[in-house]
């Protein structure tokens, strides 16, 4: 270690504690009361204090590993096998620990006991955790529990974080099916607890209510059969629909499927964009226009961030949100 860089002796003596204590409240070890956790913590922030990850995976057994956290909600059994999102996440993450001596971890978490599993998995963190798509108060609750931890969705303000624009991107959706002419656009939401989808219906709402439309909405749960029960819906409720702002390529395949199965055609009767430029965007019928979330990237940063050391409090990195035209809009 450099001379210049502050060690667990120098975070001791700043908090006025022994080194055993530092040590214990660093690695989340048991003997510490909370408020000697705190003034360890404050000595940390304090002095900028990064462990040596390879000595503490020896020095506890443990082997150094980037965890990735997804949580589900009330999805299907099979929920994140079927997602193209976390592959993605994962083929970002993998080019950048190839050659680095560490594990990539993925954890499934119910949305019934995410707080415990959440608290289980930060107390085991070595690297730290990058979470795909979980709420502010949890990431929160991990953040508590272990500093190395970016979030690659909308977050508490004190978790590091790696977001996209997704109020801008879904503004930017409808704004583009506006200047196709279209002017009943639906929207097919995501789960309500999803940062990703708080944000896109955000951004849909900002647009309709700027451009005058009327607000045409359904959810779909981010999944293609949610997509297709809420197009029928919408189709049902609002006939001279024109057009469909979709909140994840997934859903879109299947509003798609519903459109077309009700006799209408896409995108001469109805004009569709959907979110993310994933594998379904490019294998539905016809292709789909789409907003790309630079997910790989994303994914890659924030693993950077991890491996560089505990990443700041509140760091935000942020990433455009880009239109892809394929055949499911007007010309």
């Amino acid at each position: 270690m450099s001379r210049n860089q502050p060690t667990i002796a120098d975070v001791a003596r700043v908090a006025g504690v022994s080194r055993a204590t530092a040590s214990r409240a660093i690695n989340n070890g048991p003997g510490a009361s909370e408020p000697l956790r705190e003034r360890v913590r404050a000595a940390v922030a304090e002095l900028g204090y990064q462990p040596d990850e390879t000595a503490r995976a020896l020095a506890t057994g443990r082997q150094r590993a980037v965890d990735v956290i997804a949580v589900s909600y009330g999805s299907s059994a099979g929920w994140l096998g079927t997602h193209p999102y976390f592959s993605r996440v994962l083929a970002g993450m993998m080019p950048v620990l190839e050659g680095v001596n560490a594990q990539l971890r993925l954890h499934a978490v119910g949305q019934e006991n995410a707080a415990e599993e959440i608290e289980e998995i930060a107390a085991n963190a070595t690297l730290g955790a990058v979470l795909a798509d979980i709420t502010p108060a949890l990431a929160t609750r991990f953040h508590r529990r272990s500093r190395r931890v970016v979030s690659m969705v909308p977050t508490a303000t004190a978790v590091p974080a790696v977001q996209a624009d997704n109020i801008g991107g879904a503004d930017a959706a409808v704004s583009r099916l506006h200047e196709l002419g279209c002017r009943r656009i639906a929207a097919i939401h995501g789960p309500d607890l999803n940062p990703c989808a708080i944000d896109r219906r955000a951004g849909y709402l900002q647009a309709v209510q700027r451009l005058g439309l009327p607000d045409l909405s359904a959810d779909g749960g981010f999944l293609r059969e949610g997509g297709y029960r809420a197009a029928q819906q919408l189709l049902a409720q609002h006939p001279d629909i024109d057009a469909m702002f979709v909140a994840c390529d997934l859903m879109a395949a299947g509003a798609i499927q519903a459109i077309t199965a009700g006799g209408r055609r896409v995108p001469d009767e109805v004009s569709v964009i959907g979110f993310d430029d994933s594998i379904a965007a490019v294998c539905a019928n016809p292709p789909l226009t789409t907003m790309r979330l630079p997910v790989e990237e994303m994914a890659a940063a924030a693993t950077r961030l991890l491996l560089a050391g505990t990443p700041a409090t509140g760091h935000r990195q942020r990433f455009p949100v880009e239109l892809v035209v394929r055949a499911s809009t007007r010309k």
